[in-house]
């Protein structure tokens, strides 16, 4: 394990963990990275990386799927398990699955090998800023659900809900426009702020947040599917269209 020589003083924009097997990927990322401005810690493997966390809780984690050991998915769910922090995960395979599967066990985006430096330092960017508290935002309820923007803490009749980034942001989303059908192509872009990606990634988030907001997640009645358009928020808990 190495980290970067920058020091984590008051002007940096964070601290990432850069967890990659191959030293010649990890050390490009952690460069590009640390030139926009991060403090980077590095590790190898998938006990590495937690003991580097458990050092120093990183803002977010930039997370290779296959590691030695331990694959990142293992590493990504006993991270959540001490604390919420945001994923990214590096995968050198295209198949679908495993890009899914990431999505699956709470990645907040991930990165397919070979990828540019410059887009996953945006991508870091992206997952950062939308991790940040939003001041002077308006507190969110309806249906028993609360959101307090301000603090990034939701709940479900008085209990906190365990969210990730982005269900977070999507729950946000919907109870904002309560009502009102959108395209995965609009939630991708309102929500993730992307105008282009794969959109299973938005098809697994609305899966994994109704698995938290619904009473019976195989039967949704807040968060609805309207079929060929994509998916409506309702609060009179009618049946899935």
């Amino acid at each position: 394990m190495q980290q970067s020589n920058r020091a984590g003083g008051a002007g940096a924009r964070g601290r990432v963990l850069v967890v990659d097997d191959d030293p010649t990927v990890a050390e490009v990322v952690a460069g590009y990275l640390d030139r926009a401005g991060y403090v980077v810690d590095r590790a190898d493997d998938g006990p590495g990386a937690l003991t580097r966390a458990a050092a120093h809780w990183p803002d977010l984690v930039v997370l290779d799927l296959m590691l030695p050991g331990m694959d990142g998915l293992e590493v990504c769910r006993r991270m959540r398990g001490h604390g919420p922090v945001p994923v990214i995960m590096l995968t050198a395979r295209g198949d679908e699955d495993d890009r899914i599967l990431g999505l699956e066990v709470g990645a907040d985006d991930y990165v397919t090998k070979p990828f540019s430096p410059r887009e996953l330092v945006l991508r870091v960017e992206s997952v950062l800023r939308r991790a940040r508290p939003e001041a002077g935002t308006r507190m969110l309820s309806a249906a028993g659900l609360t959101v307090d923007p301000a603090a990034r803490r939701a709940t479900k009749n008085g209990t906190e809900l365990a969210l990730t980034i982005r269900e977070f942001d999507l729950l946000a989303f919907f109870l904002r426009n309560q009502g009102r059908a959108y395209g995965r192509e609009d939630l991708m872009r309102e929500v993730w702020g992307w105008d282009f990606g794969d959109l299973s990634t938005v098809t697994v988030h609305v899966r994994r947040l109704r698995g938290k907001v619904e009473d019976d997640p195989a039967r949704p009645r807040l968060i609805q599917t309207v079929w060929g358009v994509g998916y409506r928020f309702e609060t009179d808990a009618g049946e899935e269209d």
